[in-house]
């Protein structure tokens, strides 16, 4: 998706149009001094951002690596020795 780009004047003006995109047709990015600033998001995309739909563990459990067994055996032997 190609995020339309206002300069900050244009935005400033036209912000009711920013919001409407922003909201029909996605984020809508804000330049400042020829650069990047801001992105104007709908409330719509700011949630699926906030809060991802699972938690970490459930992200873990779903994994195609969850069957995959490791060895988690702590290696006792001594450390290397390093001369200062």
């Amino acid at each position: 998706m190609k995020l339309k780009k206002w300069q900050l004047q244009e935005a400033k003006n036209k912000f009711s149009e920013v919001v409407r995109k922003a909201t029909e047709e996605g984020p809508q990015t804000v330049t400042k001094h020829g650069k990047d600033s801001v992105v104007v998001i709908s409330v719509e995309d700011y949630k699926k951002m906030e809060r991802p739909e699972t938690s970490l563990a459930a992200f873990f459990q779903q994994s195609p690596l969850a069957s995959v067994a490791l060895d988690l055996e702590r290696d006792k032997s001594p450390a290397r020795d390093i001369s200062l």
